[in-house]
């Protein structure tokens, strides 16, 4: 019997490749649990079959998507995307590429276990039980951990608006989560709701194919949209009708399909009540930092955060809660966790932050990073990473027909050029 601690790592995406790396490198029995056929988690395109709900499709990913980040910022720290691809603004299928480049690299699939699900996490006196079902053979198994990381990502399970008359609205509705072609909509009048990264980018997938888009948001910033003449912005929807909405500002349209970009829900629905996990809305508490489990501090969920650099989030992260699951560093007491964890929420919930996104990072997100180096004493992310994040920040509102044939190049730890 091997005299490691055991770590269990749910997900074998980004933020789970990078837990199993970290972990591996700290010297841990590590095994990733991936429910799919293969590594890369979100970035893999897979359709829906027939009969399968929406949360069956464990992916996201649509044809013809771009990251709306450069790569340069898109990697883990301590592995780059190939340098040899000349463009900053890369497809899905290149960075599902780098993944499983990533997991070779570093040697990770010896201690991946794909096509098993976690069915149940629970504590015991000491560490976790884990119930794994083994997909291929229909086979349940119990392994033992000592650490548990959830990294099951959080673009599964479509979240809608509670939005009056929608159960009246008589055409066809998708949420972006099974939006995979723009042919669909050819002819179609089309009502996109969300001014986020997905909306924004779907309404210039499909553009071209509709007849007439429509797009409702509340974004602060003014949405450039004159290079797409067949694209009306509206504000957020008053009520549904048979035939369309009428809108917060009293005018109405007419559309024959509706698409919406509203988010997901976070869902943990292997974690046993007993783990001391709560999802108010999508407010996971009680958490450390944003992902260190409070009531059980041996347990932490990665990803949780957005409006961030995702890879760069996930590895510190990581390395964050290792330092504690390690006892290279030493906890704080629960009471200090608890009322640091309170003040960060009261001023949140003050700024008029929901519960919907009360892990939203945004301008936060460099504190943020800074916070969880210092406070764990890990390796900070280099400044070029936050350098580069804000001169991308929010150029698909404002340069969305220009911004990705932009380049970037990282000259140092401190700077970075960009080509236009």
């Amino acid at each position: 019997m091997s005299s490691k601690k055991r770590i269990c790592i749910i997900g074998a995406g980004m933020a789970g490749l990078t837990a199993l790396k970290n972990s591996l490198e700290h010297d841990l029995e590590a095994v990733a649990y991936e429910r799919y056929t293969t590594v890369g988690g979100t970035w893999i395109y897979m359709e829906r079959k027939e009969g399968e709900d929406e949360e069956d499709v464990h992916s996201s990913m649509y044809q013809g998507l771009r990251t709306n980040l450069p790569k340069e910022v898109m990697g883990f720290p301590d592995y780059d995307f190939d340098t040899n691809i000349p463009e900053s603004f890369i497809s899905s299928e290149l960075v599902l590429e780098y993944l499983q480049n990533y997991a070779k690299h570093f040697n990770l699939t010896p201690h991946i276990k794909l096509e098993h699900e976690i069915i149940r996490v629970r504590p015991r006196s000491e560490g976790w039980e884990v119930i794994v079902h083994d997909l291929k053979s229909d086979k349940y198994f119990v392994e033992y951990f000592d650490f548990v990381l959830v990294c099951n990502g959080h673009f599964t399970t479509p979240m809608y608006p509670d939005t009056e008359g929608l159960e009246n609205y008589q055409g066809k509705r998708l949420h972006s989560h099974l939006y995979r072609t723009p042919d669909v909509f050819k002819g179609q009048n089309v009502l996109v709701v969300g001014g986020g990264p997905s909306g924004v980018d779907i309404v210039h997938h499909i553009y071209q194919h509709a007849e007439h888009v429509y797009l409702s948001h509340h974004l602060e910033s003014e949405l450039r949209t004159d290079f797409m003449p067949n694209v009306t912005k509206k504000p957020d929807i008053l009520r549904f009708t048979e035939e369309g909405a009428i809108f917060r500002d009293g005018s109405s349209a007419s559309f024959s399909f509706v698409i919406f970009c509203t988010g997901y829900k976070y869902t943990f629905p292997f974690l046993s009540v007993d783990c001391g996990i709560n999802v108010d809305v999508n407010w996971i508490h009680p958490l450390y930092k944003h992902c260190l489990n409070i009531n059980k501090p041996t347990m932490a969920i990665i990803g949780l955060p957005h409006q961030i650099s995702p890879a760069q989030l996930f590895d510190l992260q990581v390395r964050f809660a290792l330092a504690f699951f390690t006892g290279r560093k030493e906890l704080p007491s629960r009471a200090d966790m608890l009322a640091e964890m309170e003040a960060d929420m009261q001023e949140r919930w003050a700024n008029g932050v929901s519960k919907r996104v009360a892990h939203k990072m945004g301008v936060k997100q460099f504190d943020y990073y800074e916070d969880l180096a210092v406070t764990a004493g890990v390796k900070k992310l280099k400044p070029v990473v936050g350098k580069m994040m804000k001169s991308c920040s929010r150029r698909y509102i404002f340069e969305l027909d220009t911004y990705r044939q932009s380049r970037y190049k990282v000259v140092d730890d401190e700077n970075f050029i960009k080509i236009e």
